[in-house]
């Protein structure tokens, strides 16, 4: 039997058997479809309204940086459902065997971030059906330090636990979710939309409302710029799950099923939650006199029974995408920083425990920031890793893995001592060009010139190709060893 170090392997960390892949299309799709219905993506064409399109303009806005993002996602997620290996060990082909715990904790800790955001947007749902089915008894004062009162907090606290559950059960359990909860999370979207239009008598002065960037309009002329920069976010988005795609398809029977689950998984359904998005919050306005981008907020206002299964649904919906996006990823890697002592479920308890520490209400205190300068800047972050990564497993290797060498110091991918100097160095000047705009949209510098705000609009984009080209220049020369297939099963 082939020896492996122990540092690099674990049963969790392993390449699936034949036995472990049952993931067929539909599994794909309705990962998809679970993950893509949540809060965050029915607010996404708020923040690009609020930046001046129309309604028809910031769907499809969402639409295309889907179809955009789909790509490296297909392409990623086939060396996954080739080789059967998890996201970080996939890296360690580019980066090296240890150089790649830099891009997968960096993957993992912008994982963290969405963790926390979701299992707030979670428990701020449990905690509008208790003051729903109460008269708002739960209220209460802000506690010092937190910002948010004693039943937000044990609301908050209440859905983080129930994560606890699917983690300690592993993948298995999140693919039976998801593929359980995708069709009723479908409906009870058109059954809001539905409530809405008949409600309100049609959707309402939103969706005839025109774009700002017109003639005439406050942002004459001025369009193509917001639409760079909302499609680079929109891309943001999923940059996250586009690298840690493989987490998935490893479980694949094929290649097709992979392809065609995500193809029918993704796009469409992001726009038509767009669009159910907009165009209730449009009739918000003719049913309660203002727009209410908040679903949760909105279910809140219902009253009634209705506010529970608005509100269960909203819960459901948060915790499949969650799951799904937020806990595989930094499961693993964490697992990578130390298999022996860290396997999924403990990488998985690690991220929860992140997703309290960050405060995420403080992440959301405003759709600019949200949009602007979250997603385009994880964005600016991730690029580059997805840019390396397809460089070196398509247009370097022609996708051809050396399997049993990814789990072992002393072969191909542990030279330079387990540090491929072409993929850190391609990675650090990947992410240099978008640093000053990231700085300037934070806050952290007044100003820069304006060729780096431009750039970082195009934040994603930038590295992918900067990263990329600058990998297959590094790594020129290289000369690959013959290709083993053997799959490490365990043991010493």
């Amino acid at each position: 039997m082939t020896k492996y170090d122990p540092d690099l392997w674990n049963a969790d960390l392993a390449p699936t058997s034949e036995a472990q892949r049952t993931w067929d299309w539909k599994a794909y799709a309705a990962l998809w479809v679970a993950m893509v219905v949540c809060v965050p993506t029915y607010m996404l064409a708020a923040g690009l309204i609020a930046e001046g399109m129309s309604w028809d303009q910031a769907v499809l806005t969402v639409m295309f940086g889907n179809i955009i993002v789909l790509a490296p996602m297909i392409l990623i997620g086939h060396a996954g459902a080739k080789y059967g290996v998890p996201f970080p060990v996939l890296l360690r082909s580019a980066f090296g065997t240890k150089g790649a715990r830099i891009p997968a904790l960096a993957r993992g800790l912008v994982a963290c971030g969405w963790f926390g955001i979701q299992t707030w947007v979670g428990g701020s749902a449990i905690y509008v059906i208790l003051n729903g089915l109460s008269d708002n008894a739960f209220q209460g004062a802000a506690l010092p330090f937190l910002g948010i009162d004693i039943t937000q907090t044990v609301s908050f606290l209440a859905f983080w636990a129930l994560h606890l559950f699917f983690i300690k059960n592993g993948t298995e359990s999140i693919r039976w979710l998801e593929t359980y909860a995708a069709p009723f999370l479908i409906l009870m979207g058109l059954a809001l939309l539905a409530w809405a239009y008949f409600t309100a008598g049609g959707f309402g002065a939103m969706l005839s409302t025109p774009s700002q960037f017109g003639p005439g309009g406050a942002k004459e002329g001025k369009f193509l710029i917001t639409f760079i920069a909302g499609l680079t976010a929109m891309v943001g988005y999923w940059a996250t799950v586009a690298l840690n795609i493989p987490d998935f398809t490893r479980f694949a029977k094929s290649q097709k099923d992979q392809i065609i689950g995500q193809m029918i998984g993704l796009p469409l359904p992001m726009a038509l939650f767009a669009f159910i998005g907009v165009a209730v919050t449009s009739a918000t306005v003719v049913i309660y006199g203002e727009a209410i981008w908040d679903p949760v907020a909105l279910a809140g206002r219902m009253g009634g029974m209705g506010v529970v299964f608005a509100l269960a649904a909203l819960i459901i919906a948060t915790l499949t995408t969650n799951l799904a996006a937020n806990v595989v990823a930094p499961a693993y890697g964490f697992s990578n920083l130390n298999p022996g002592r860290i396997s999924f479920r403990m990488g998985g308890y690690i991220t929860a425990g992140i997703g309290i520490a960050i405060f995420p209400w403080k992440l959301l205190e405003s759709a600019g920031g949200y949009l602007f300068t979250w997603l385009i800047g994880y964005s600016a972050l991730l690029g580059p890793i997805a840019g390396i990564l397809i460089a070196d497993y398509f247009l370097l290797r022609h996708c051809r893995l050396n399997v049993e060498d990814l789990f072992r110091h002393d072969g191909q991918y542990g030279a330079q001592s387990g540090w491929n100097m072409a993929g850190l160095s391609a990675l650090i000047i990947g992410i240099l060009p978008n640093l000053p705009g990231f700085l300037h949209a934070a806050g952290a510098l007044d100003s820069v010139p304006p060729v780096f705000d431009t750039l970082y609009h195009y934040a994603w984009f930038v590295g992918v190709f900067v990263a990329g080209g600058l990998y297959l220049i590094f790594s020129r020369g290289r000369v690959l060893p013959a290709v083993a297939y053997h799959i490490p099963e365990g043991g010493e």
